[in-house]
């Protein structure tokens, strides 16, 4: 079959080219540029914890040593400090660190956000692609025209390589201004400037060393327009990059205004005069929010900021970028792998779209409280700490506005049963990274078993981390479990957890490739397992007679 075609060479397009190569597809990548990315340290990303494990998984490469992970994270309001978290090793929030000082709060587990330049991240999945056999990377290749067909798509690119591609799908990756979005005549409504800020990239020592710092109305006066707020974010390095957000409207930030508000910025945090930095980039960014009203026509798909924009309030628009990618991976895998697919190519659209416009809905109702401008909402009691939770959750990855999605309402979703069991997981939502045992008696984390195309079926089972697997393999009901998993209707890998969060013994969970819950069952039941795998891969919930049978033998059991 031919090549997936990805129209676009930034992170997304990178990391969809890698995730099908896992899973052993081919692909052709079109980047309209020479292959390099610019070095601009204004322009950096903030990586949750699952989308910097999913690079780490795709790249191999160790993401913690090229960028950084904030030490903590506290937000002011004037001279308040209204909030401190600390990100210990393990990545929960320290005890007693929410909240003012010597104030409890209930902030949940999370990992130290991971910070760095994009340059830095294209540059370690370029690396990546350069070892890889199935992708091949096309530079200065811009497309101008696709035609799809019943059994594939064909692209042509203009320039010093221009030519005609076959592909059997292709996926717009190509940003905002994407070419592959207009070509399929896809509207892409939404708002326009909805924030802007000034941002540098310096050298310097802060106060608060390792920890981001979020600075509500400042209180010291500033030259031109008033930055109602001040955001520093640590890189590797000693660098930091801060940005000053800009009133509404399109005044010119001059180089002399912002060597100005650098120098008020970093005189008022150190509480005299301005200290030494070394001023290493700048610039302008400007946030739009917009979502394209259809994802997928044909063989056609979009992903990343050819498919939506958003960013305000601290959220990052690239960590859903990278999720289209994981989401996209494993379904395209199955149809170029197994023939086609159409529900599972059309869960596509359905997951990820909900997933986006819930993020957009929550950024556009929040933002009117936010960036209103005082009014009664500035003397309600309270408000202030409201609002410093929600600009925390954007910008920590957590809450409505900036949670990894939970797939609750998919098409993939099996039936209710009654085998099914609750877990600290809700089906759809990611999975936690237990440490599980591998088929070969290794002890890995669950998320490195991810992305390689197949189902992973979880048996909880207190006590097998102590023996050697060739103890417990064949004992119990591990035989029959085995059984079921080696007669689902697509490859599947059995693992065996000491404890998952909330789960009884014996619970067996059933995940996608993706890392999210499929469903979670009360022990060995092959029929239902079966029909849940079935959903999961867009088919029918049927099962076959061998499970069947195994029902039918169970029930006679319980009611013998």
């Amino acid at each position: 079959m031919d090549p997936v075609i990805i129209v676009g060479a930034g992170p997304v397009g990178l990391t969809l080219a890698l995730a099908l190569a896992r899973q052993e597809v081919p692909s052709v990548v079109l980047d309209e540029g020479p292959g390099k990315d610019e070095q601009r340290l204004a322009r950096t990303v903030v990586l949750r914890e699952d989308t910097a494990a999913l690079v780490e998984r795709l790249t191999g490469l160790p993401l913690s040593a090229a960028g950084f992970h904030w030490a903590g994270w506290r937000s002011m309001r004037r001279k308040q400090v209204m909030r401190e978290i600390g990100f210990d090793a393990k990545g929960s929030t320290g005890p007693g660190s929410a909240g003012s000082p010597g104030e409890t709060g209930d902030d949940e587990e999370l990992a130290p956000p991971l910070h760095l330049a994009q340059h830095t991240l294209s540059a370690a999945l370029r690396e990546a692609i350069a070892h890889e056999r199935l992708i091949k990377l096309a530079v200065n290749s811009r497309l101008d025209s696709v035609e799809q067909e019943t059994s594939g798509v064909t692209a042509h690119t203009r320039g010093s390589n221009g030519t005609w591609w076959r592909g059997s799908y292709l996926v717009g990756c190509d940003g905002p201004r994407s070419t592959v979005r207009k070509l399929q005549d896809i509207r892409f409504p939404g708002r326009t400037a909805v924030e802007r800020h000034a941002v540098a990239a310096l050298r310097t020592e802060l106060p608060w060393p390792g920890e981001a710092l979020l600075h509500r109305m400042p209180p010291w006066r500033t030259s031109g327009p008033s930055a109602g707020e001040v955001t520093a974010r640590p890189l590797a390095d000693d660098v930091w990059r801060l940005d000053w957000l800009l009133p509404p409207g399109k005044d010119l930030v001059t180089p002399d205004l912002l060597v100005t508000r650098i120098r008020e910025t970093l005189a008022g945090w150190s509480g005299g005069p301005t200290p030494p930095y070394e001023l290493l980039d700048t610039g302008v960014h400007t946030v739009h929010h917009r979502l394209a009203r259809r994802w997928r026509s044909g063989r056609v798909f979009l992903a990343g900021d050819a498919a939506h924009l958003l960013g305000a309030l601290g959220t990052q628009g690239l960590d859903e970028g990278l999720r289209d990618a994981d989401n996209l991976a494993w379904k395209l895998a199955v149809a170029w792998h197994h023939g086609p697919h159409e529900a599972l190519l059309d869960s596509y659209q359905v997951e990820r779209r909900a997933v986006v416009a819930a993020r957009l809905r929550a950024a556009d109702q929040a933002l009117p409280l936010l960036r209103g401008g005082g009014g009664l909402r500035a003397y309600v009691p309270g408000s202030a700490r409201g609002h410093d939770v929600m600009l925390t959750d954007g910008h920590l990855g957590r809450g409505p506005l900036g949670r990894p999605g939970t797939y609750a309402d998919s098409p993939l979703a099996p039936r209710p049963s009654e085998s099914e069991t609750p877990v600290g997981t809700a089906p759809g939502a990611p999975v936690v990274d237990v440490r599980v045992t591998a088929e070969d008696g290794t002890f890995v984390p669950l998320r490195d078993r991810l992305g390689r195309g197949v189902l992973l079926v979880v048996l909880i089972a207190p006590g097998t981390g102590v023996w050697e697997r060739k103890h417990w393999v064949t004992a119990g009901i591990m035989p029959r479990l085995a059984a079921a998993v080696t007669a689902l209707p697509h490859p599947a890998e059995l693992l065996v957890a000491e404890s998952y969060p909330g789960a009884a013994a014996h619970s067996v969970l059933l995940v996608r490739p993706d890392g999210h819950l499929v469903t979670a069952l009360s022990g060995v039941r092959p029929a239902d397992l079966y029909a849940a795998a079935e959903a999961a891969l867009g088919g029918p919930a049927r099962v076959t007679a061998e499970a069947e049978r195994e029902a039918r033998a169970e029930n006679a059991v319980r009611t013998g």
